[in-house]
């Protein structure tokens, strides 16, 4: 047997999309740049000085409002988020009753109930293709449908380099090969869950288990282990979600059998032809989940008392008491039963979440384990991370790099022009935008990305300690955070639950 002595491969090249009117602007921003100019020339024409008391400042605050940076956002964006947020508090949008209060159709039955963005959703129950049934979360509005898979992977850092790098560059190769020219695939999602378990399924699987005969010492001798360290151990689930347009996909959806039983159908047949490159990559299919495991999921993410409950039923399935009660949550149960968002805080059901964006991904060059400390085991909070990727046709990708290199080579020439000297960071920004024309001319592919982490205590004292840790993690793994203020209802359904949510449609990473 011969050892490897390859070295790991690295990553960087993360870039923002910048999709400004002008520039870094938006179109609010220059319409207040074009205000503030106007108001400036008003003293100019009206020859006043107490007209220029009144216009300056004025036309200062409109600049400010068009130029200023709060936390990467301009500040007539917070203002409009303020705004918005304001308004949804007077009307009470801001609340969401359920449980209790849902509605019931004509038949007595309660329907899916979910707040916010999620309230649009519908689980469908649709054929895998080989004799069972699986949940289709599908979105009437955007016209869009969600398969939900639970994978396992066997990790990168207890293999060796080689293998390591395999299964990334196997990984990448799925990506590219979803990067097709109006492709039926527009959207796939990894999502993580980190849970605190308190031991109790694993108590419960014992006592089940465990025979009469064992010895002794052996039963305190597990007793004990449980004790110690069934309270500290971590849950992992991980989630693939894979979303088809059906707009763009309506050929194949009328050869299926049009409406949402064909668009369900070439869902299906599109996992099926992913798979094997799925398992190339590492990643094995424990599951696609049906509609109750699918409302299971969203409401252990509600709330997070539901996981023991659920586990347990899980766990005891060979018990009599469990017989006909089939696994997972009535979809009509899939929602909260109360639900609150302010300004930078998510309440629902017992629990509080706060969810951040990855701002900025680490400039310098990461191994492909840099995330591992964002999913570090706690035992006092829960952390969600999803990754959501938006591949990218060949022809837009073309389009929207080559627009991006022209505006630097102007922004250069300008410089070049006014006898400024380029920084070290302009000239490494120009290098990684030409070192990607370059990979997409050879045949990569190119991804909208965004990286989201929710995280989830049941303890609203712990909150602020929880937070404080997550951040303290994601400088350890090189990342900037940034708080999702004023969109925390959102961010949450993006963040916390694999269901697929779309990116924002401007300033996102590429």
């Amino acid at each position: 047997m011969s050892l490897s002595h390859s070295e790991p491969d690295t990553y960087t090249g993360w870039q923002r999309e910048k999709s400004g009117f002008i520039g870094e602007l938006s179109g609010v921003g220059f319409g207040l740049m074009a205000a503030a100019s106007v108001v400036a020339l008003v003293p100019v024409y009206a020859h006043s000085w107490g007209a220029a008391l009144v216009a300056l400042p004025l036309a200062g605050v409109l600049l400010l409002l068009a130029y200023g940076r709060v936390l990467g956002l301009a500040a007539e964006e917070w203002v409009l988020l303020a705004v918005r947020h304001q308004i949804a508090v007077a009307t009470k949008r801001n609340l969401f009753y359920s449980g209790v209060f849902a509605p019931s159709n004509d038949e007595g039955d309660q329907p899916m109930d979910l707040p916010g963005v999620l309230a649009r959703l519908r689980i469908l129950n649709a054929p895998d293709g080989q004799g069972g049934q699986l949940g289709v979360v599908h979105n009437p509005i955007d016209n869009t449908y969600t398969l939900i898979a639970r994978v396992t992977f066997p990790g990168l850092a207890l293999v060796d380099t080689d293998r390591q790098n395999a299964r990334v560059r196997q990984w990448a190769a799925y990506l590219r090969g979803q990067c097709k020219e109006d492709g039926a695939v527009i959207r796939i999602q990894v999502h993580q869950r980190s849970l605190p378990d308190d031991g109790e399924a694993l108590r419960s699987w014992t006592v089940r288990h465990a025979t009469t005969d064992a010895p002794a010492a052996a039963v305190q001798a597990l007793d004990e282990l449980m004790v110690s360290a069934g309270p500290a151990a971590t849950i992992r689930e991980t989630y693939l979600s894979v979303t088809l347009s059906a707009a763009r996909a309506r050929l194949a959806v009328r050869g299926a059998g049009g409406g949402q039983v064909g668009a369900a159908a070439v869902l299906v047949r599109e996992w099926h032809a992913m798979h094997g490159s799925l398992s190339s990559a590492g990643l094995q299919v424990v599951e696609l989940l049906d509609p109750r495991r699918v409302a299971a999921t969203i409401r252990t993410a509600y709330d997070p008392e539901a996981q023991q409950m659920l586990a347990i039923r899980g766990s005891a399935a060979e018990n009599a008491s469990y017989q006909g009660v089939p696994p997972g949550v009535d979809p009509a149960l899939a929602g909260p039963a109360a639900a609150e968002y302010t300004w930078g805080l998510y309440r629902h059901d017992g629990a509080w979440t706060v969810t951040y964006q990855v701002r900025n991904f680490p400039q310098s060059q990461v191994y492909a384990t840099f995330l591992q400390p964002l999913l570090r085991p706690r035992t006092n909070a829960r952390r969600s991370m999803s990754l959501v990727y938006e591949p990218v046709g060949p022809a837009r990708a073309r389009k929207e790099l080559s627009k991006e290199k022209t505006r630097r080579q102007a922004a250069r020439a300008l410089r070049a022009k006014t006898g400024r000297t380029e920084s070290e960071d302009e000239r490494r920004e120009a290098q990684v935008a030409h070192s990607q024309d370059v990979a997409r001319a050879s045949g990569q592919g190119v991804v909208r990305m965004v990286a989201l982490i929710a995280v989830t205590v049941t303890d609203f004292e712990e909150l602020e300690t929880a937070c404080a840790e997550l951040q303290a993690d994601a400088s350890d793994a090189g990342l900037e955070l940034r708080r999702c203020w004023g969109a925390q209802d959102e961010a949450f359904a993006a963040a916390a639950l694999p269901l697929g949510m779309g990116l924002p449609p401007r300033r996102m990473a590429i």
